[in-house]
């Protein structure tokens, strides 16, 4: 009897820690509802609006923005001008669009983005007007 209540503890807990677990780990990702952007939304988080001149003509398809980040509609190899001297991540603190704003067509692209967050760095053309893949619409922007 003496010793039965010192085995009783330890095949007590290796019973209770036997028990499997049936917790399955449960992870989700809610992406939500692009942003209803006049010009487009800047391609990382938080998918803020981007000012008219930010992206280059190739980002609208029949004057409709592709899209960004994780709402990107684009081909997988897409790449596309923007100008990021209208990226706050470059300093750019100005004006963002306001309903009605009168577009520009003197858009001036300085990186190449992939539409994920991605820049290639490379310089790219200025001048664009429409076009771009599939169409466009957008006209470029410029400064006010």
């Amino acid at each position: 009897m003496r010793y039965l209540k010192f085995l009783v503890i330890p095949i007590l807990m290796t019973a209770l820690l036997s028990i499997p677990s049936s917790a399955a780990p449960n992870v989700s990702v809610n992406v939500g509802v692009e942003p209803v952007c006049p010009y487009g939304y800047y391609d990382f988080a938080p998918y803020s609006c981007a000012p008219y001149g930010y992206y280059g003509p190739e980002w609208f398809n029949g004057g409709v923005f592709i899209g960004v980040g994780p709402w990107f509609h684009g081909p997988h190899d897409f790449h596309g001008h923007v100008d990021n001297r209208f990226d706050p991540h470059h300093g750019y603190a100005g004006p963002h669009p306001d309903r009605g704003d009168k577009p520009f067509n003197h858009f001036h692209g300085n990186e190449m983005r992939d539409g994920r967050g991605h820049a290639d760095g490379g310089r790219a053309g200025g001048g664009h007007a429409g076009g771009g893949h599939g169409g466009g619409g957008h006209g470029g922007g410029g400064h006010r």
